[in-house]
Order: C-alpha cells, then sequence, then structure tokens
C-alpha cells in the first residue's frame, strides 16, 4: 500500500536531523548550523496546518516552506515564505492554510542556498461524518531518567492521526537534582547542566531534548497538539509562583514565567493561542484549556492545614469544609471556565459525538490506601513516615493525596462536572502530570459524568520510586479498593496512551514499554479499556 511504503520512507529518511545517540555538550550544540532540530507541524485544523523547524545562520535566514501530497514534492498544494530570526533563537513557524481538507500531506523547509532539511509528515482534519480518529497521548519526559521509547514506538505506526503532549515536555532541573547523578541513564546527562532561569537555559534545554532521535522522529510523523504543564517553566507552577522558584534567589518570578512561555513558543509546533479547540467533523471536538499559569491559584498544602493544631482531625475537618472547598479555587480561572463550557455545550448542541478535554493534571478522586503506612521501606527518614501518616488521615477524612491536581480544586471540577452534565456531553478527559496510569470514572455524586485516560510518563519515574518493596499488582488494588471512581491502575512501568475514537466508542490503551534503561522502542504489554456512547463507563477490553 502507498501510504505504508511513505511510512517507512519518513522514518528512514525525514527525522534523521541532528540525532544522537547521547546528548551533545553545550558547544556542540551552540555551534551547529543550517537545519539543526529536524522538523515539526501542529495547531491542524480542516484546512491548515502551522510548521516547524529551526535554520541556523550568521544572520535572519528567509526559508521556503513547502507542504506536498506526497513525498517526493511532485505534487505541491501549499506553501510560503518564513524567517528564521535570530530574536527567535533562529526558529521559524508558519501556518500554511487553503490545503485539502481531511488529508495526509508532506512538508518541508529550502534554504536559500539550496540546503532541504528532512522532510514531514502532518494532515488536516476531517469534516463532515468521521467514521475513526486516532490520538497518541504523550506526558513527563525527564530526559536523564531514560531513552524515549514511548516516543519511537509510537512514531513508527501508522493508525494514529495526531499527537497530544499534555505537559512535562522537559523538565527544568539541572543535572544531580531529579534524578540523582546515580539514577541517570548513561548518555543522557542535559544541557545547560544547572536549573533553568535565563533565556538563555530554557533555549538551550530545548536545544538539547530536540536532538533526540525518537523526539525528532515523532514530530516528524504526526501533527502534534501540545500544552505546557509545570516543569517547563518550575515545578508545582501557578499563576503567581511555584513550589521550585525561590525570588530570593532565582528573581522575579513573573520574569522567568515570560522567559519561559516565550520559548516555549519558540521551540513548540504552537500558535500563540493560550487554550484552543479542534473539531473532529461530526465525531469529536478536542478541547486544550491551560491549567497552569493563567487562572490557577497557589496549590493547599495540608502540613499548613495541620501547622500548630493540636486535634488533629478537627484540623482535618476545617481544613476540607473551608480552604479546600472554596469556590473561589479555580484552576483555569473564571474567563477560561466560561469557554470552555460554551465550547462543550456548543459541541452538543452541532451534534458532535464526543467531548474530548486534553488537559494536564488528573481529575478523578484519589485518596491514600491505609496500607501506604506499611509500604513505607524500614529505615525511611522520619518526615516520609509521618508524611504517610498524614495521607492516611486526610484519607479518612475524605481528603485527596495530590492537592496540585483537580483533587485541590473540588469546587472547579465540580462546575466542570455540572457544565458537562448540562449540556448532555460525552467527555472524555485526557491527563498526564502523575507519572502513573489511570483508569477513573468520573462523578457528580452518584451521577456518571465521563471518563478518564490518565496518561502515565515517558520517562519519569512513578509510585515504584517511592514504594520500590511493594508488588505494583498489590499498590493497584489498595488504590483501587479505596477509591470507586478507579477501575485500571499501573503505577510501576513508562509508556504512552494511544486512543481510538469512533461513533459508538472510544478505546484507549496504556502501553507499557520493555524499559527506559536502554533505546528500545519495544512495547512489553498493553492494557485496553472502553466506553460507549452513553454510557460514561470504562469496560475492560
Amino acid at each position: 500500500m502507498t501510504y505504508s511504503i511513505n511510512r517507512r520512507n519518513l522514518m528512514k529518511i525525514g527525522a534523521l536531523g541532528l540525532g544522537a545517540m547521547s546528548v551533545p555538550g553545550a558547544a556542540t550544540i551552540l555551534s551547529a548550523r543550517g537545519f539543526t532540530h529536524g522538523i515539526a507541524s501542529g495547531e491542524p485544523s480542516a484546512n491548515s496546518v502551522l510548521l516547524w523547524t529551526r535554520y541556523v545562520a550568521s544572520g535572519d535566514t528567509v526559508l521556503r516552506a513547502e507542504i506536498a501530497r506526497d513525498a517526493q514534492f511532485t505534487q505541491v498544494v501549499g506553501g510560503g515564505d518564513v524567517t528564521a530570526r535570530g530574536e527567535a533563537d533562529f526558529t521559524a513557524k508558519i501556518t500554511i492554510g487553503d490545503l485539502p481538507t481531511g488529508s495526509w500531506l508532506y512538508y518541508r523547509f529550502i534554504a536559500p542556498d539550496g540546503t532541504i532539511s528532512p522532510f514531514g509528515r502532518t494532515r488536516t482534519l476531517p469534516v463532515g461524518d468521521v467514521s475513526r480518529f486516532g490520538i497518541g497521548l504523550f506526558s513527563c519526559s525527564n530526559m536523564p531518567f531514560g531513552w524515549f521509547n514511548a516516543y519511537g514506538h509510537a512514531a513508527r505506526r501508522d493508525d494514529l492521526d495526531v499527537l497530544i503532549h499534555c505537559g512535562d515536555y522537559l523538565y527544568e532541573y539541572g543535572n544531580g537534582h531529579y534524578p540523582e547523578i546515580k539514577d541517570v541513564v548513561a548518555g543522557r546527562l542535559v544541557q545547560p547542566d544547572h536549573e533553568i532561569l535565563t533565556l538563555a537555559d530554557y533555549r538551550m534545554r530545548y536545544a538539547a531534548y530536540r536532538l533526540d532521535p525518537d523526539l525528532q522522529q515523532l514530530h516528524a510523523a504526526y501533527p502534534m497538539i501540545a500544552q505546557w504543564d509545570d516543569h517547563e517553566t518550575a515545578n508545582d507552577s501557578y499563576k503567581d509562583g511555584a513550589e521550585n522558584h525561590q525570588p530570593e534567589s532565582e528573581g522575579d518570578w513573573a520574569t522567568r514565567k515570560r522567559i519561559a512561555e516565550r520559548v516555549y513558543r519558540e521551540w513548540m509546533p504552537v500558535s500563540d493561542e493560550d487554550y484552543s479547540a479542534y473539531q473532529i467533523g461530526t465525531l469529536a471536538t478536542i478541547f486544550r484549556p491551560e491549567t497552569r499559569l493563567i487562572g490557577r491559584v497557589k496549590q493547599l498544602e495540608l502540613k499548613d492545614a495541620l501547622a500548630g493544631r493540636q486535634d488533629i482531625q478537627r484540623a482535618l475537618a476545617d481544613f476540607r469544609d473551608g480552604a479546600w472547598s472554596a469556590a473561589d479555587r479555580t484552576v483555569m480561572g473564571m474567563k477560561q471556565e466560561k469557554w470552555l463550557y460554551d465550547g462543550i455545550s456548543a459541541s452538543t448542541n452541532s451534534g458532535t459525538g464526543w467531548q474530548v478535554l486534553a488537559q494536564q493534571i488528573v481529575m478523578g478522586n484519589l485518596r491514600s490506601p491505609s496500607q501506604i503506612v506499611d509500604w513505607v521501606p524500614q529505615g525511611a527518614p522520619e518526615m516520609v513516615q509521618q508524611a504517610a501518616w498524614a495521607a492516611v488521615t486526610a484519607s479518612q477524612a475524605g481528603l485527596p493525596f495530590n492537592l496540585d491536581a483537580w483533587d485541590g480544586y473540588p469546587a472547579a471540577r465540580r462546575r466542570l462536572y455540572e457544565a458537562s452534565l448540562n449540556a448532555n456531553a460525552d467527555l472524555v478527559v485526557l491527563s498526564g502530570d502523575s507519572h502513573n496510569a489511570w483508569g477513573n470514572n468520573l462523578t457528580y455524586g452518584t451521577q456518571p459524568v465521563g471518563v478518564e485516560f490518565a496518561g502515565h510518563s515517558v520517562t519519569s519515574p512513578g509510585f515504584e520510586k517511592y514504594f520500590a518493596n511493594q508488588k505494583p499488582t498489590d499498590v493497584a488494588r489498595a488504590l483501587q479498593e479505596t477509591n470507586p471512581g478507579l477501575v485500571f491502575n499501573d503505577t510501576s512501568r513508562r509508556g504512552y496512551v494511544s486512543l481510538d475514537i469512533r461513533p459508538e466508542a472510544v478505546t484507549g490503551s496504556w502501553h507499557f514499554m520493555k524499559t527506559v534503561l536502554q533505546r528500545d522502542p519495544t512495547v512489553a504489554q498493553s492494557t485496553t479499556m472502553r466506553v460507549r456512547r452513553g454510557e460514561h463507563v470504562l469496560e475492560q477490553v
């Protein structure tokens, strides 16, 4: 079949770039010239797509972008000139319109001296009745923890239509912090070697990540819908700060946030829109909200609720009924909430089948099992033991273990559920951030609202790092027994999620890679669940 032949050609030729088997040093990254980081595409619509590349020269360079029906570029259907600007770190982005609807296309860039970039494959979105649409879902790609084998596996598939990266595309830490040096996989130390703070720091970190061969192949194979989470700025960020930002030593938060946002937009195939929606004919609307930097208020911490209180049970009840439940605690901000709720209503009113919320953080309610106290390894620091005890005590009071997720903003989550129910939506939530795999049935009280496919990480470690002495199956069983809405979880393996959207059902598969310690794009096992139209409940396939 012609399609398969073109896919093989793409894998062999289109994404080679400067991808290396180990991350090069700063001098190599800074000295590279020409098309240094391959190509990428994103922001697809029914008749347009955004194209990205990087071309380093002595000054600004005008490139020619071409987009064609075939990999040999004998049937060019669009193009335009775009400048790789020094002030944008020599990156170049152009949106090409007037393209054929619902079509697979090929693209490339041509420099003034005739040099041609690697080519990539992209697509426009379908209109009208759509029988099937495939999505690859990714998050949490910490390079020092291992190889991006999930990217490599997905890039070799031929049944996806678009990629969704819901954040933590890279991490801000310096070498030796997360992970510790002893846990760094050989050849995966990043540049710069310190925590990124400045414009040059953030740019070099993207430059280091984007040299990864599997990441280059992934971008060359499919268009990507991307949104940052916290590590693109700093850990546990919110609109006014972050856990991993100390103003007294690292400067003004607004400056760091502005730098991080600027570099993200330079290096990623994204528009300047903070949030957006994508229409897949009558099949689905994909919503891409922003849950970190625009409207999120500061995360609550359990230790603050307990500080100075003698009656722990009373303190937890006050916290639960007070600060934790407060209506003004938002993840997205009220303006964005209205945009999303209006969009969900418009989607259902138009007859669209599925409303897909592709966002960053876990939505299902998750409390700590009582067994967690026994999972703490012998000899663990007292603070770890105290944290486990506090988590169990909080769980008994009806409080979750992760206040950085939607669990920390129950009033905002409730408003979202109400909007979905009022619109009679078929809500499918896609999430990342937690490093673990979760399949959740979402409920408003006892009323089913939708389902969640929360993806595990590409490389970042999950619960297995902290409860290494426990069988993963025992951890999973205890979590599911404690959380009625949790119908599947895996807390020990890395990988990605693929989704098959059809009018009658959405089927999602969690793919678990054989390893991340060596470069090996082999899936060891997959678990598949499905939600049928109108049922709002996950079932095993």
